[in-house]
């Protein structure tokens, strides 16, 4: 056992390499995930951002939606960034009718809410349970959290960006619910690693070296 969580990222679409960096930076061991058996392998798993329609149907083309339910539903951390917010909410407005999600955390998020990709905009965050002060959050094409369902913790809120003005004690962008945790924003493509070792924290606590167990005695 090599002592560092294995850190799945999805790898269908979106952006992995920035995930895979910070993982690295966090303490963590990414894992590249594309099919079940990858999936088999990791202690928590990182959906990145990207487009969660097309993240969705992929999840679908390459059969790998299922085994992920089936992994967060047993209590498998996880990470989901911009996109990856969307795929584990338990309700999404604005998207496609086709669309799945895996409903890992009680919220109802909306895609694309800050706007296109011409409102695209950073802002100071702060973070509850992230020491260091705010972080600074980039957010492209983002969603928000427009309700919380019962166990889902309100982590961090941002005013800024033109849509977020309306709303007195700024937009939710930041959650968690048990294992699970979520953010508009994409804390991967910054230097700074303090969300990620946030979540390769979580992973540690929930028993990392899970993945290991599972495949001793596996045939090399």
């Amino acid at each position: 056992m090599s002592g560092l969580p294995q850190i799945g990222i999805l790898a269908l679409q979106g952006d992995v390499v920035d995930h895979v960096r910070a993982i690295e930076a966090a303490g963590g061991r990414p894992v590249p995930v594309r099919r079940a058996s990858e999936l088999d392998a990791v202690d928590g798993l990182v959906i990145p951002g990207g487009e969660s329609t097309t993240m969705s149907r992929l999840l679908e083309v390459f059969d790998l939606f299922e085994p992920v339910s089936k992994r967060l539903d047993a209590g498998m951390p996880a990470f989901g960034s911009c996109a990856g917010m969307i795929m584990l909410a338990e309700e999404v407005l604005d998207g496609r009718p086709d669309q799945r999600s895996f409903g890992a955390i009680p919220m109802t998020v909306r895609r694309n809410a800050f706007g296109r990709q011409v409102d695209s905009f950073e802002d100071e965050v702060p973070l509850e349970g992230v020491d260091g002060g705010p972080f600074r959050g980039v957010f492209i094409r983002a969603p928000w959290v427009e309700r919380v369902g019962e166990g889902t913790e309100v982590l961090g809120r941002v005013g800024g960006g033109r849509r977020a003005a309306d709303t007195p004690d700024g937009r939710i962008v930041a959650v968690r619910a048990g294992a699970c945790m979520a953010t508009s924003f994409h804390p991967e493509v910054t230097d700074d690693a303090r969300v990620h070792r946030y979540f390769v924290d979580m992973v540690r606590r929930s028993g990392a070296g899970q993945a290991d167990e599972r495949n001793e005695g596996a045939p090399e």
